[in-house]
């Protein structure tokens, strides 16, 4: 049997804006059964920002089962009833047979009345090399300029990838840029950056435009873009301690 893994993030909304993995939302497939457990990044957060259990989940160590997606992630994805279903899916370049994981995967499953996101387990594959889509992070706060070179992005365009030594909130961070003229267009989000710096030169990262959507779609989903490289012997992404399952 086989098996998707989504983390959860936390942002303080506090001054630090910190993001923390909190849990870790497993589905093992053809026979679904969802699993969720709180990471012990959950603690991390809980000390540093007063991070509090999510609805649902009201105790850290306990090992949650369901042969239904939980109510918190099935409320953060479309459904196939919803008549703009097929421009959703297309939104994040799915095909039509993508299951709540995947969509989860790619749309983080954003909500503007909280602070979670989701995102995928980034898997090592034999040779060391990745591969991850995500949505460019931060739009708002890049120029009016960064802003117009995102909507005139084309899929297949090629991108810069950099890690940001002097990012303001003292976080490690990887930032995009246009590939022609070094315009600075976004992040990755936060919570990957960490493990996508760990690759064996970050300026060998190799980034492309998958897609662009243009409103009335959310900014935050507005530039898809996807990553590669690879990391150096030994390395396991996402093995820290932060996520590291409490569930006894």
């Amino acid at each position: 049997m086989k098996s998707k893994t989504l983390f959860v993030a936390w942002q303080d909304s506090q001054e630090s804006r910190q993001w923390f993995p909190v849990g870790r939302l497993d589905a093992a497939v053809p026979d679904v059964e969802y699993r969720f457990q709180y990471v012990r990044g959950a603690l991390r957060a809980q000390k540093k920002a007063a991070f509090r259990p999510l609805a649902g989940f009201p105790e850290l160590e306990r090992d949650y089962h369901s042969p239904k997606l939980f109510a918190m992630f099935r409320n953060r994805v479309m459904w196939p009833s919803r008549p703009e279903f097929p421009d959703y899916l297309a939104a994040m370049a799915l095909a039509a047979d993508a299951d709540p994981m995947d969509m989860l995967a790619v749309g983080g499953g954003r909500r503007m009345t909280d602070l979670y996101e989701v995102f995928p387990k980034l898997a090592r594959g034999d040779d060391g090399g990745f591969v991850c889509r995500f949505f460019l992070h931060g739009g708002k706060h890049t120029s009016p300029a960064a802003q117009a070179r995102v909507g005139c992005l084309r899929p297949g365009e090629e991108l810069r990838a950099a890690v940001e030594l002097n990012n303001p909130l003292g976080e490690l961070a990887l930032q995009l840029q246009s590939a022609d003229d070094y315009q600075m267009l976004g992040w990755a989000p936060r919570y990957l950056a960490p493990d996508l710096a760990q690759a064996e030169a970050p300026g060998v990262l190799e980034a492309r435009v998958v897609r662009v959507n243009p409103p009335p779609v959310p900014s935050e989903q507005r530039a898809l873009v996807e990553l590669r490289g690879r990391w150096p012997e030994n390395y396991e992404p996402m093995s820290g301690e932060d996520y590291q399952p409490l569930a006894v």
